[in-house]
């Protein structure tokens, strides 16, 4: 017999208790008819919490669950069906979708009833609150501004040094704070700067060379950041790659993955960009080649993302066959038929300081880049600390309170480490740390490189 309490129990109680008294609602699929609901919304979030406010595992992730912990925990009875619908959004406002929780999670669809999916139903909020009329002009505009990154990218590095004159200002200064007014990126953040020439500009100039033993076929899909900011990894990544064997070509039509779309709820402007993504990277895989991603955002992007919110064969395609740039050469390397140079005969740090990107870890395939800089006989430390960037989010004035922080406990970790070197697979992450340290972290590609001799291609 259950003893019901005079005072009303919590709703996470009642639905433990009584099942259907409680309204579940655990809807994910954008294509949902009551996806954009908010009464429906706000009543799943209503029972996420109360989850979440019972289990505390991941408490130490982000702001969003301290928040939430207090909030909750104001009321007498814990009810977090008492929190106001703007408690409910700053809890929502502070997540940057670093994946850990999800990670972490035992409650998550598939492996628990209660079906926990706490990134998707964070993206979901901010979806209705888009479609509502909740979101503020200004938020618009700058999702505007840093969500067409082709555009901007292709603006920038045909600018000469104009863009990076007037992005590439001293983090505080008048310029900045000027660029913060108009279009809403924080002006204490450091950017990272524009490439003169595009990743894809040096790749169809460059000759390839005549391999001896072919032991693959990849598509690179480079990703902005790669393609108009760092393309020095990209470089990196082909030379590494054609000294293995692996026969290195472009992904025809390829540009943004969407992610500063879907990330910032605009499942509209995302789902017509990922549609167009996936229809090109499904043409590359049917002939014959895989697709390899750089940067881990993007590769989570196109093995998960596209699948939840594109979906159908093409999106199952590309996602079977969308590998990271460490992860295919550790598969390479494992391998039967095939075999990894281990040769290494050029500059390898003595000591050498990895940071795991959040959204690589959530990819579930391991450390390969641990795995596959290992081999040179480096001394490795794990930095296992979130950048508080995720794009867009840590670079937005409104988040700058809450992504400092988190980049500056990565900023300890790899100082305290006193590493001779700091390598990490996210450029943004990277940025994060030199603008925290100032050190100039490189990729895990560019590091092997460097172990097998290759120079560093010029910087123009």
């Amino acid at each position: 017999m259950v003893v019901v309490q005079q005072q009303p129990p919590s709703s996470l109680l009642n639905y433990l208790l009584i099942p259907e008294s409680y309204p579940v609602t655990i809807i994910y699929d954008p294509k949902h008819p009551k996806y954009l609901d908010e009464a429906d919304t706000r009543e799943e979030l209503t029972r996420a919490y109360d989850i979440c406010h019972g289990c505390r595992l991941c408490f130490k992730y982000c702001s969003s669950f301290p928040t939430l912990f207090s909030y909750v925990d104001a009321h007498e009875d814990q009810d977090s069906g008492r929190l106001t619908p703007e408690q409910q959004d700053q809890v929502v406002d502070e997540c940057f979708q670093c994946k850990l929780c999800y990670v972490n999670c035992p409650y998550i669809p598939g492996l628990h009833e209660w079906a926990l999916d706490f990134p998707r139903l964070m993206l979901r909020t901010d979806s209705m609150r888009r479609a509502n009329g909740q979101v503020s002009l200004r938020k618009k505009l700058t999702t505007e501004f840093m969500g067409h990154t082709d555009a901007l990218g292709k603006a920038a590095t045909s600018s000469g040094p104009i863009a990076n004159l007037v992005m590439g200002a001293e983090p505080g200064s008048l310029v900045r704070k000027v660029i913060e007014k108009t279009s809403g990126v924080s002006s204490v953040r450091l950017l990272p700067p524009f490439a003169r020439m595009r990743f894809s500009t040096w790749f169809k100039k460059r000759v390839a060379p005549v391999l001896s033993k072919k032991q693959g076929s990849v598509a690179i899909f480079p990703t902005c950041l790669v393609e108009y900011q760092q393309p020095g990894v990209g470089q990196d990544l082909v030379k590494v790659y054609e000294r293995n064997g692996v026969e290195c070509s472009l992904v025809d039509g390829a540009g943004c993955c969407g992610a500063p779309f879907l990330h910032s709820g605009d499942m509209d402007g995302f789902t017509k960009v990922a549609a167009k993504q996936v229809k090109a990277l499904a043409d590359a895989v049917r002939k014959g080649k895989d697709i390899v991603v750089p940067q881990p955002t993007c590769g989570y992007i196109l093995k998960k993302d596209y699948i939840d919110y594109v979906g159908g064969p093409d999106a199952e395609l590309v996602a079977a066959h969308t590998f990271d740039s460490s992860e295919y050469l550790i598969n390479l390397h494992k391998a039967e038929a095939t075999e990894l140079d281990t040769n290494f005969e050029g500059e390898i740090p003595a000591t050498l300081s990895y940071h795991i990107p959040c959204h690589l870890r959530a990819q579930n395939i391991g450390l390969r880049s641990r795995d596959l800089m290992k081999l040179t006989g480096t001394k490795i430390t794990l930095i296992d600390q979130c950048s508080g960037i995720d794009g867009m989010w840590g670079l937005r004035a409104e988040n700058a309170e809450f992504s400092l922080p988190i980049a500056k406990k990565l900023a300890d970790k790899i100082t305290a480490a006193a590493s001779e070197v700091v390598v990490g697979d996210c450029h943004l992450a990277n940025t994060a740390i030199t603008e925290q340290t100032g050190q100039n972290p490189m990729h895990p590609l560019q590091m092997i490189a460097r172990a097998y001799g290759i120079p560093e291609e010029p910087r123009r």
